[in-house]
This record gives C-alpha cells, structure tokens and sequence, in this order.
C-alpha cells in the first residue's frame, strides 16, 4: 500500500445531518440521498438525525459525532445559505480543529456549471475536527449529488490516488 493510496476499499462510518425548519424525516431528500449514497458506496450510516436551524442544537449534535471514535465523517446538508435562520457555519466552524478551504472552493466551482452565480451563496464548507472530517452542504438534493459525485465519493475512499482523506486518517 502506498502511504497515499490503496488498493483496498476501506468502509467509513459516516453520520448524516439535515438542518431544516420545514423538513421532515419523510420528505428529506438531500438526507435521504446522502444515506443511500454512501451506503451504496460501501460506508456505514453511524447516526441519521434532521435537527432545526439552530446553532446549539447543531453544536450538541455534531459535538457528540465528533467525541464519538466509531464516526469517521459527518455530512450536514442544510443551513449554509444567507437567511436569518441559516447558522450551519457559524455553529460548526467553531468546532472545527482545522478547515478543509478546498472543498467549498471546489464545491462552488463545480456548481458553477449548474447554477452559474448563484454558486456564490453557497457557504459550503469542510474541516476536520477530532480526527472527524465535517463537510456542510447546502440543503438541496442536487447540491448533496454534486458534492458526493464529484468530490465526496472519490476522497473518501482509500483507492483514490493520488491521494484521499481515508488513508489520511491514521495520522491526523
């Protein structure tokens, strides 16, 4: 194995959080989509929850996830836009040990193509906190499919080269 790459395909535990005032367990489909994606993938849903836009609410959610050594990454969808009620960032990127710049950047870059400028109100973001890896999504399903498509997917499984987050795990 090289130390940036695998040839093995390594299951992580990933827990999934919808933010959302309006949405239901029932209707969430970014949620929803995220679980099913990673699942097909080979991964693990450690945890599933929906919690309203609410910075302590958020914080007390993804505080246990990061305490808990049986989670390897957490995906959030939901919260990240500019409405008065939107806080995702301002809750969770206090808890973040350090930022992943390159996945938002990434993120918008690659929604440019489906969304043109709008792209720039997207507050999507990525770090990594207690050995976890915390990537905040926007809330719609098409943004959840753009993010594990095209960037989520690929970094978290070990046999991507010329590097991954997987393999990276065991030195953070």
């Amino acid at each position: 194995m090289s130390s940036h790459g695998s040839d093995t395909f390594v299951p992580l535990s990933i827990a999934v959080l919808t933010v959302s005032d309006s949405r239901t367990m029932q209707n969430d489909t970014s949620g929803t989509y995220l679980q099913q994606a990673l699942e097909a993938e080979g991964h693990h849903t450690a945890a599933r929850k929906l919690v309203a836009d609410n910075k302590y609410l958020l914080r007390a959610v993804v505080s246990a996830w990061i305490a808990d050594p049986e989670i390897d990454a957490i995906i959030c969808t939901g919260g990240t836009g500019f409405t008065n009620s939107d806080c995702t960032p301002e809750a969770l990127l206090p808890l973040l040990d350090k930022e992943m710049p390159g996945f938002g950047e990434m993120f918008r870059q690659l929604s440019w193509d489906e969304i043109g400028t709008s792209t720039m109100q997207s507050r999507a973001f990525g770090g990594i906190a207690n050995a976890t890896f915390v990537f905040c999504l926007p809330g719609s399903t098409g943004a959840c499919t753009t993010a594990w498509e095209q960037l989520l997917s690929a970094q978290l499984d070990a046999r991507t080269r010329p590097c991954n987050l997987t393999t990276l795990r065991p030195r953070l």
